[in-house]
């Protein structure tokens, strides 16, 4: 690709397109917002006008937006169970897809979207924004020196509380605690560990007077890496906001406040030999970092890391998790593919934090 900007086309202005991603290109030196889909014609309205975006779409139309050459790629934030459907025309149409997180409801259509982008010859990667981050990748780098010794298991929680009408709470919809934020534990836990898990456990459960009937409301869950290490954490929609994560080791533990949220500050706390050392890093736009991450490799012609397979390999890990939530047993994985690279300091990039947008018609939607 020759140009030195990577024009997008922002597929769904739910709560997170509007309050993170649309934002963002404000940061993102090479990316540039081209266009709008979504089916709320005041969502265009508004929000075209405050972009400064001449072209948009409904959903109806968007195989029009497909067939615009001045669009090179679609950053897919739509709920759930839509990733599927709309990476898959993308990719038939030859735009390059930064797909939010999970890639897809089941792992059976994250392959198929997979192989759907390779067949076409476009990139595929997953919205991992952690992934750029400088508090997580600083973490990497700090296991990476031996100071807490060898990880031997990481505790984890993720929580927060989710309304009766929010899509989240629709399991037709893809909504689930695991898929939501707890696939935020996993993929911290593969990262910190460098290794993929052999085998997981899981229990769920949800308060007497259950506000979201159709899902499981909190997960507890286990996971096994080789090197007999583990990684436990609990995800919940019916819990008072928090999240963290701990990876204790054979010489000290590093504890981090905040690691999964895209706002605020984030508090390391290192002990070794019960010398206790605390740091801050300030929040950024994790968002623009992302953007301008993938736009790159879509100029360059290198292949992203997190892939489309960083995404299958955690929604099989959620798979099993529900298989042992259903039998009360362990669940062994089977074949995990490898992917080709881990997440490390190169790819840090630091962009400035931005203030929160006044929403449009977003209560409902997915974040």
């Amino acid at each position: 690709m020759q140009s030195k900007k990577v024009n997008y086309a922002v597929v769904g202005l739910g709560h997170i397109a509007q309050v993170a991603v649309l934002p963002a290109f404000k940061n993102a030196k090479n990316s540039e917002l081209t266009a709008l889909v979504s089916g709320d014609e005041e969502k265009l309205r508004t929000l075209s006008k405050k972009y400064k975006v001449t072209d948009t779409y409904s959903y109806r139309e968007f195989d029009e937006c497909l067939f615009d050459d001045n669009i090179h790629a679609v950053y897919i934030a739509l709920p759930n169970r839509m990733h599927y459907e709309y990476v898959i025309r993308a990719a038939e149409a030859g735009k390059h897809i930064l797909c939010e997180k999970p890639l897809a409801v089941t792992a059976e259509d994250a392959r198929e979207m997979i192989h759907i982008a390779k067949y076409n010859g476009v990139k595929l990667m997953t919205a991992y924004r952690l992934h750029f981050d400088p508090a997580n990748l600083r973490t990497i780098e700090l296991l990476k020196s031996g100071k807490i010794g060898t990880p031997r298991y990481i505790t984890s929680e993720f929580g927060h509380q989710v309304k009766e009408n929010n899509i989240r709470a629709e399991a037709e919809e893809g909504g689930t605690p695991l898929h939501d934020l707890g696939i935020y534990c996993i993929n911290a836990a593969r990262y910190l560990m460098r290794d993929e898990p052999i085998e997981v456990f899981a229990m769920a459960a949800s308060p007497r007077a259950n506000r979201l009937p159709e899902i499981e409301q909190t997960v507890t869950a286990m996971m096994k890496f080789p090197g007999d290490r583990l990684a436990s954490f609990t995800c919940s929609f019916a819990s008072a906001g928090v999240s963290n994560f701990r990876i204790i080791g054979d010489k000290g533990d590093l504890f981090l406040e905040n690691p999964y949220e895209y706002t605020g500050e984030v508090t390391h706390q290192l002990t070794v030999d019960e010398k206790k050392k605390v740091w801050k890093s300030k929040a950024g736009d994790q968002f623009a970092a992302e953007l301008e991450y993938f736009s790159d490799c879509v100029i360059t012609g290198r292949d992203p890391e997190p892939s489309g397979v960083e995404g299958l390999i955690d929604l099989q890990i959620i798979e099993a998790l529900m298989e042992s939530i259903e039998t009360g047993r362990s669940v062994r994985l089977g074949y995990v593919p490898r992917v080709k690279q881990r997440p490390t300091r190169r790819q840090e990039i630091k962009r400035p934090a931005h203030r929160r947008p006044q929403l449009i018609n977003a209560e409902r939607e997915h974040s």
